[in-house]
């Protein structure tokens, strides 16, 4: 609501000439209104632009004044609301008060804008037309993000590139004057009087040039971009640089006569569809010409660019969150850049952009210079796409070639779609795509993608297929038959994510990201990675048939389900120790194991298995126990894991100890199982109850879920104390808390103790005892795993399940810290009494 609150307590009104005034009451519409720019040789000279909205005037302090040069970034201070009378105001505020110094009517006229100006306000950008004296055509104002100890509210005010804009002219020297009074600010602060003196009529001394002649002439020829070969592995090398693979639309970015044109990656020009924020912020940069390669994105929570988010974005119609990262400048005034090294060329483009606000819509793609190994991990585990290696020598040459490298994180490709399953849900709109991809001039079946729509996006996408309805299939082998199957022309193109190739080149667990409207279904191919050159010249090593694990073990039928319902594969759970392996290695290696086998599939026959049984793989190591004689199993390494999972092996076990340490413990467990009925948000207090008692005694504790119904709360030891120590203290501890709330705990394993109550399990802390490992999967439903999490988490409401194989919650999760990395470290010895 409008208020002049701070504009009356900064003044007083018996020492200033100015208007006391109050709030008008709003105008018809409330959209637009009166518009003034008042000089003010305050401390320091400045231009205070006012706005009409809402019975006051909404005021900006501008400190250089406004240019008529759309290249020209003028920065606005957002001050005080003031009264709709201080539009005419023109004296001198007496020395001692608030902005003491003279004022005069710059210019004054009506302003409208584009939408409704409050909405506008909180968005950050508002776009409108001023009618004035001196100023005419559209503007923009345009929010900045603070900066760390920035009190100030800063706008940057830009004059839009239509037949009102001057570049080169300076109309704050040109027309200096008051329009109301004819007078100087400084004739104002002298106390000289208009007397008669009239106010001179402003005309530009330079006709505005057609706008059509002045683009028809200037506009430059399109550019074929430069396109990355994919490999599996990033280039090593001090002569790459490494940047961010963005998820979004490639786009060819063209400055000239005033113009700016966004033209995708065929030429087309889609600038019309980005909204106005990056086409201002491209033609504020100071130059003649310019042509600049890079990518529009949209960015989701995490910070990563995401197609779907994008692809949203441009449905709903909105422009707001478009940002275009740069990455390349093939010319510059009037000069092709194309021949000069790749390192050199950015250098160009990063003193062009010059210093951004940290909010622009333009923005300077970095590199770095790290070994690309390195920085595909790194972008990996933040859940990019992956990388885009370049050579820092190198020209910019149109089409493919190796002087680009792509490496992915995940499998992502376009396929065309050939035809789809309706929903047999109602208002799903569609269950299924049949997609496939050019190969010898025909269209080869490449699988289904059933999954990554919302019911809007299969709605508007079946639409749009409905609109291309054939009569038979574009395919050039016959495609899987299903109830109600449509065949559509092969006319859309979609983005994909996908798990794996099957051998008969069929995609695996695919994911519908959105529809690429920029690249044509006759140019779409299967995209395969080529052998690096270091791989080029040595022998392959053995590797699983498909998948992103490498190991030596072969997994016999990869494909076979061991999660039917949800889709997970030996391959991959496979995969998915691999992901996780730098992290589980320190809880399973060399630990005595207990194996819950389910060579059938998790709803097929289970067994647990805690000795060697005929046939199995030699990476998967044996001992003796010397208490018993009994046979142990355990692991070394990667490989052992592998061997695990070619048994069907869904639950590893581990003992609370080493293979060198078997007397001695070195973690103490507390297995929250809560009976049927029990609220997670029960358990999740019952876990923050073991915390809090734990931090009493000083002793580290770690959270993890199990993948079930409970979490798994864990002490680290330095090993000192026996088995018999440890289950002492751990069953002391739940007595503990039985009796404290007997109510909501019991320490007793019958069903009959612990009907509505959670069973604090410490039994797990016995010599042969095992529990769930950290990382590994549950045969249970969801194909969840028990992952360490923070305590953070546990207060947040996470779920106990919260975390199956592959899913995007569990990748995100896996791409954050560590959260046990330094469990052993922070263990203690535990105290006896």
């Amino acid at each position: 609501m409008a208020s002049l609150e701070q504009y009356h307590a900064k003044r007083d009104f018996k020492k200033t000439t100015e208007p006391s005034g109050k709030v008008a009451r709003a105008g018809k519409g409330g959209a637009g209104g009166i518009f003034v720019i008042q000089k003010h040789a305050a401390t320091r000279l400045h231009y205070d632009l006012r706005l009409e909205h809402g019975g006051v005037l909404w005021s900006w302090a501008v400190t250089r004044g406004p240019s008529l040069d759309p290249h020209e970034k003028r920065l606005a201070v957002h001050v005080e609301d003031h009264p709709i009378d201080y539009a005419s105001f023109e004296g001198t505020i007496p020395e001692g008060e608030y902005g003491a110094g003279s004022v005069i009517v710059w210019d004054e006229g009506t302003w409208t804008p584009d939408i409704d100006p409050a909405q506008a306000m909180k968005k950050g950008h508002i776009s409108f037309e001023l009618h004035g004296h001196k100023l005419h055509g559209l503007w923009h104002l345009a929010w900045l993000r603070p900066r760390r100890g920035d009190k100030r509210d800063n706008w940057l005010l830009i004059k839009s590139d239509d037949a009102a804009a001057r570049p080169g002219e300076d109309i704050l020297e040109e027309a200096p004057e008051s329009v109301k009074s004819g007078l100087t600010v400084e004739e104002v602060g002298e106390g000289k009087t208009a007397s008669g003196k009239k106010p001179r009529v402003w005309h530009s001394n330079k006709p505005a040039a057609s706008k059509a002649k002045l683009r028809a002439a200037k506009r430059l020829e399109f550019i074929e971009p430069c396109l990355a070969t994919l490999q599996r592995d990033a280039p090593p090398g001090k002569e790459w640089l490494h940047e961010v693979k963005f998820d979004g639309y490639r786009m060819q970015a063209q400055l000239a006569g005033g113009e700016v044109r966004l033209l995708t990656r065929t030429g087309l020009d889609w600038t019309k569809k980005f909204g106005d924020a990056i086409v201002a912020a491209l033609a504020s940069l100071k130059c003649k010409d310019a042509i600049i390669d890079g990518e529009i994105v949209v960015l989701a929570d995490s910070g990563v660019s995401s197609f779907p988010a994008l692809q949203a974005e441009l449905s709903a119609g909105r422009t707001d969150r478009f940002i275009y990262y740069v990455f390349d400048l093939m010319r510059l005034d009037g000069e092709d850049l194309r021949s000069e090294p790749l390192v050199e060329r950015k250098q160009a483009l990063q003193e062009l952009l010059g210093k951004q606000p940290d909010n622009s819509a333009v923005r300077f793609s970095e590199h770095f210079a790290e070994p690309g190994k390195v920085m595909l991990e790194h972008a990996c585990r933040m859940g990019l796409e992956g990388i885009v290696s370049k050579r820092a020598d190198a020209s910019y040459r149109s089409g493919s070639g190796l002087s680009w490298i792509k490496s992915k994180c995940t499998l992502r490709q376009e396929f065309v779609v050939g035809g789809y399953l309706p929903s047999d849900k109602t208002g799903r709109g569609l269950r299924s795509l049949l997609v496939g991809y050019h190969e010898g001039g025909k269209l080869h079946y490449a699988g289904r993608v059933g999954t990554g729509f919302s019911a809007k996006t299969a709605g508007d996408l079946k639409k749009k297929l409905d609109a291309l309805k054939a009569k038979t299939s574009p395919f050039d082998t016959a495609a899987p038959a299903g109830k109600g199957l449509v065949w559509v022309k092969p006319e859309l193109v979609g983005e994909v994510e996908f798990r794996s190739w099957t051998s008969d080149r069929i995609i695996r667990h695919a994911s519908f990201q959105g529809l690429r409207e920029d690249k044509p279904a006759e140019e779409i191919v299967q995209e395969r990675p080529k052998a690096s050159a270091g791989e080029a010249k040595a022998k392959s090593a053995p590797t699983k048939s498909a998948g992103a694990a490498k190991t030596e073990v072969t997994l016999s039928h990869p494909d076979k389900l061991l999660w039917p319902e949800e889709k997970v594969s030996k391959q991959d759970l496979l995969d998915h120790y691999a992901t996780v392996w730098p992290r589980m290695q320190q809880f399973v290696v060399n630990r005595p194991l207990s194996l819950v086998r389910a060579p059938d599939g998790v709803g097929g026959q289970r067994f647990f298995q805690k000795h060697a049984s005929p046939g199995m793989h030699d990476k998967i190591d044996r001992m003796k126990d010397p208490k018993d004689g009994e046979e142990l199993l355990f692991i070394r390494d990667f490989e052992g894991v592998a061997a695990l999972v070619q048994l069907g092996v869904v639950e590893i076990h581990i003992w609370g100890c080493t293979i060198d340490e078997l007397e001695r413990p070195d973690q103490i467990i507390f297995d929250l199982d809560p009976d049927e009925g029990v609220e997670a948000k029960a358990v999740r207090a019952a876990a923050l109850d073991i915390r809090a008692r734990l931090d009493q005694l000083s002793l580290p504790n770690f959270v993890k879920t199990s993948g079930g119904k409970g979490y798994h709360v864990l002490i680290p030891l330095k090993p000192s104390a026996d088995w018999e120590a440890v289950k002492t203290f751990a069953h002391d501890f739940a007595r503990a808390l039985e009796q404290a709330a007997p109510d909501r705990y019991t320490a007793t394993l019958s069903k009959k103790a612990r009907t509505g109550k959670i069973f604090v399990d410490y039994l797990r802390n016995s010599r042969g005892a095992t529990t769930v490992a950290p990382y590994s999967s549950r045969a249970k439903k969801r194909a969840a795993v028990s992952m360490p999490v923070t305590w953070a988490e546990i207060e947040a409401g996470l779920a106990p399940n919260a975390f199956p194989i592959g899913d995007r919650t569990t990748l995100k999760r896996l791409a954050e810290a560590d959260a046990w990395a330094d469990f052993f470290q922070k263990g203690k010895p535990l105290k006896r009494g």
